[in-house]
């Protein structure tokens, strides 16, 4: 199996390039830059520009764009971030529309902010979106993606929850305030975070790819799939889990107006939310390890236990 990914150097891509390859795949990671992309000694490295006709790949993934929360949203880091996606994404529908061998997947990265700020209401793939620049950002990355049904490449959207994990992403973030007991709910604690542990997420997607390439590669499916745990949290539980999980206390709540001062437009992310379950992966038949904040945070042993204060 030879796979491509763009964005394989990141905090998700780089953890399924690891599975893939153990699996026994031939992983090739799509850089801007690559003379400067370090790649473990297994992977190989290609650029943009050097991407042929003669190239092929059995399984594209699309993970490439810059990090959302990286910096406060002014209109040019707005642009960047619509940029840094739609970029890598035409440039891997330009090179598909000239090679021979075409790819019998891609698999092309989403988020749940699709959905915008929902509340509590149950989201499935078919649910509806609030119209904010979240929803717009993923609907363009994911409108560029399904340019590729009209060359006959079946294409899977991922809206990937807020993936967890002690090595990076928000968790990686939040362990040194929650380790000297300073994490506190943001705003009022109710908005809903539909998370994923990412060794569920790297097992998603390797279990997509394979209903393509396996022998009922045909009926492969399609569309968008919501890579979400089936137990979304508060943000007020996910903060109690979290101390929990490293022995220390809740600390005070971060008020909301506090964040929308601090982060402006950006804010929206930590005080909006959205209940979204993985309804077409378990239709599919995944089977989550990871399906329960508390258990999978208690599992990971993020940090030693200290006396409560």
């Amino acid at each position: 199996m030879r796979v491509l990914i763009a964005g394989g150097s990141g905090f998700l891509g780089s953890a399924l390039s690891e599975r893939l390859v153990h699996d026994g795949a031939a992983v090739t990671w799509l850089s801007r830059t690559p003379g400067g992309t370090r790649a473990p000694d297994t992977i190989e490295v290609c650029g943009y520009g050097a991407l042929a006709p003669e190239d092929a790949w059995d399984a594209v993934v699309n993970l490439a764009g810059a990090g959302i929360t990286d910096r406060r949203w002014s209109e040019a880091r707005k642009r960047e971030l619509i940029d840094s996606r739609l970029g890598p994404t035409r440039t891997l529908l330009d090179w598909m529309r000239t090679c021979t061998d075409k790819p019998r997947v891609l698999l092309s990265g989403s988020a749940v902010g699709w959905y915008g700020n929902r509340g509590d209401t149950p989201l499935t793939e078919d649910g509806d979106f609030h119209d904010e620049f979240a929803h717009r950002l993923c609907a363009q990355w994911e409108a560029a993606a399904l340019e590729a049904e009209a060359l006959d490449v079946p294409v899977v959207l991922l809206r990937t929850g807020i993936a967890l994990h002690p090595d990076g992403g928000m968790l990686k973030r939040l362990l040194p305030p929650f380790r000297l007991g300073l994490g506190g709910r943001l705003g009022d604690g109710t908005q809903v975070l539909s998370w994923i542990a990412r060794e569920d997420w790297v097992e998603a997607v390797r279990f997509l790819i394979g209903l393509h390439l396996g022998d009922a590669a045909s009926a492969g499916p399609r569309g968008v799939f919501n890579l979400t745990a089936p137990a979304p949290v508060t943000n007020a539980e996910f903060t109690a889990a979290l101390a929990h999980a490293v022995g220390r206390s809740v600390f005070l709540p971060v008020p909301a107006p506090a964040l929308k001062l601090a982060l402006g437009e950006m804010s929206t992310l930590l005080l909006g939310g959205q209940r979204v379950l993985p309804q077409r992966l378990t239709e599919v038949g995944f089977g989550f390890r990871h399906p329960r904040l508390a258990p999978y945070l208690q599992a990971q042993r993020p940090a030693a236990k200290h006396p409560r204060t």
